[in-house]
């Protein structure tokens, strides 16, 4: 770690942690890379694997060089920019031309935007040569086609910056125009976006397809971009905890802090319902939680994984540099030292329930834990990091034992996928949320109350029938009850719970269509450690009904809490189309699910 100055209670009662910590890690992350410079200053190749792009020089100059650009653009020393400037002067002869799909375009956006932040410091002292010399090499992202997803905002970026600057003008003022027109058709409702063509609802929207806009509006003066992105952060606030821990899911999850980008972005565009308090909380938590959980190497470079290195949290484009797209999460330094954001005390961020129609979401924080129900986000079928019915801030998708899924059991013992997802819709009513999707075979819905989840599917009759619930890594303690063996119907009975050494409680109890309860062993475990207890049930949904409760929160004492108890008494009584949740209290909702190979509901 870094030298960081005293903790401030006073001012930062959850952290600890103020504006000087965040320009101290900043500070550390940047010398830390400098061994890894090459003599002209145009790449920086850290140790590690290499990417598919094999252009990891560039991103380690591009990434790190906009975390100098927002340290110096928000008060920073100058002569933090010093070896980005040396490496604009051989940068475009030795870096990797820009073409069609290629990782060179995104690494040119961060440079377009490190040189509109601090244009006065570095862009404008340049000799007129070296401009020239830049600007026709960030050109090419105008003149070549993007990834059909995100990747269209890098161009327009360039476009923003090229635009600023009185170069290459026509083309760059069409770049920005045609970015932000191939985005709007992927805005899916509820301030979220799909992060191109297929259902892929995740981290990019706060880190990219939400930032970029509002840095481009913000740059050109004009202000806040419209209302998504305060619709956006008014449900995403909610997927990280008390204690700073982000959701673990989708894509592109090394990037780590930079999950806090767009709470930044919100204070700093006034288009957010956050608090001063709340937003510099929740941010200084993700950024203390990543750091005090191992994300640096001894060296303090940025590892390739989650807390520390993690392969499975990794894709192909991962290379040695790409963590710091964390640098992300620095924009909050343009936030100046006399900002509310930096000068109010810390506040809790909120907590509650918020049902998404538009990606076929639902989000909770209940404090202790966030989650996600998840029946709209997938990237393709299969990927562990999308296909899971629920995600959370202190889970993560198992290697081995599939987490959170629900399959119909072959006659091998083959439990069959997801398939597609279908969404069927989601909403709210007071203090309950439901989400519904079909898939392979399955028609599903989720419905959460408090701090207890109901999985409903609906399968052919008949149909045997296996479902997990949240895996949890370094087990203290695990327990399961059978049903009883008379009861054909897989009624309720059978149950399995799983603690872990922190306290945190994962139970998964039968309501309908289980009979046989256990814990599966993952020697691979999850992003959180190894191995990793996973719950199951088992059984045949006789009448075409599997019904399950699933409970994770925290359970202190070792013994079960209210939340976790109420979940044995939950029963379902289904007829027809219908299916009726009562819960412990007596109250009783009906929700209608389609059979599995039904046109309409």
């Amino acid at each position: 770690m870094f030298p960081l100055p005293p903790e401030d209670r006073t001012l930062s009662p959850y952290t600890g942690w103020t504006r000087a910590h965040w320009a101290a890690v900043a500070d550390g992350l940047l010398a830390a890379v400098e061994p890894y410079r090459s003599a002209d200053g145009a790449v920086i190749t850290l140790p590690g694997r290499e990417s598919w792009s094999r252009c990891d020089g560039l991103e380690g100059y591009a990434r790190t060089f906009l975390l100098a650009a927002f340290r110096v653009a928000g008060g920073g020393p100058e002569e933090l920019l010093a070896p980005y400037a040396r490496g604009l002067e051989s940068g475009p002869g030795v870096w990797q031309p820009i073409e069609d799909r290629t990782q060179p375009m995104v690494e040119a956006a961060s440079i377009a935007l490190s040189l509109w932040l601090t244009r006065e410091r570095l862009w404008d002292r340049l000799s007129p040569a070296t401009r020239e010399r830049v600007a026709a090499y960030l050109a090419g992202a105008l003149r070549h086609e993007p990834v059909d997803n995100n990747w269209w905002l890098f161009p327009a970026m360039v476009g923003g910056f090229l635009s600023a600057a009185g170069l290459h003008a026509e083309e760059a003022g069409a770049a920005v125009e045609r970015g932000l027109a191939r985005i709007e058709p992927w805005y899916a409702g509820d301030g979220w976006y799909a992060d191109g063509d297929n259902r892929s609802f995740d981290h990019y929207n706060g880190w990219a397809m939400h930032l970029y806009p509002a840095l481009l509006a913000h740059l050109a003066g004009q202000g806040a971009p419209g209302p998504r992105l305060r619709r956006f952060l008014e449900s995403y606030a909610l997927t990280f905890d008390q204690d700073g821990r982000m959701l673990y899911h989708g894509r592109s999850l090394t990037y780590r802090f930079a999950s806090a980008t767009s709470l930044f972005a919100g204070a700093l565009l006034e288009a957010t319902s956050l608090s001063p308090g709340q937003t510099r909380r929740i941010a200084s938590g993700v950024l203390r939680r990543f750091l005090d959980e191992g994300a640096l190497s001894p060296e303090g470079l940025l590892t390739l994984g989650w807390h520390g290195p993690h392969e499975p949290s990794l894709q192909s484009y991962s290379g040695s540099a790409s963590p710091y797209w964390a640098s992300k999460a620095f924009l909050g330094l343009l936030l100046p030292a006399g900002h509310p954001v930096w000068t109010a005390t810390e506040e809790p961020g909120p907590t509650g329930l918020a049902a998404l129609p538009g990606p076929g979401l639902v989000v909770q924080h209940t404090g202790d834990v966030a989650r996600l129900l998840n029946h709209g986000s997938q990237h393709h079928p299969g990927d562990p990091l999308y296909d899971r019915y629920a995600y959370s801030t202190r889970t993560a998708p198992t290697t081995g034992v599939p987490d959170n899924h629900f399959g119909v059991v072959g006659p091998d013992g083959t439990v069959g996928g997801r398939g597609t997802i279908t969404p069927r819709g989601a909403g709210s009513a007071g203090d309950l949320a439901w989400a519904a999707s079909a898939g392979a075979g399955v028609e599903s819905l989720s419905v959460i109350r408090g701090a207890v989840e109901v999985r409903v599917h609906r399968v052919a009759p008949g149909s045997a029938v296996r479902q997990s619930g949240w895996a949890l890594v370094a087990a203290a303690d695990a327990d399961a009850d059978q049903a009883d063996p008379a009861d054909q119907a897989g009624g309720p009975g059978a149950r399995v719970r799983v603690r872990d050494g922190d306290g945190l409680v994962s139970e998964l109890v039968a309501v309908r269509g289980y009979s046989r309860a256990y814990v599966a062993d993952d020697p691979e475990g999850s992003a959180f450690g190894a191995p990793a207890a996973v719950p199951v049930l088992e059984g045949v949904a006789a009448d075409g009904w599997a019904v399950s409760t699933a409970v994770l929160g925290d359970d202190p004492a070792g013994t079960p809490s209210a939340a976790v108890t109420a979940t044995a008494t939950a029963t379902a009584t289904a007829t027809a189309d219908e299916i009726t949740l009562t819960w412990p209290d007596g109250t009783r909702h009906t929700f209608r699910v389609r059979t599995p190979d039904a046109e309409t509901a």
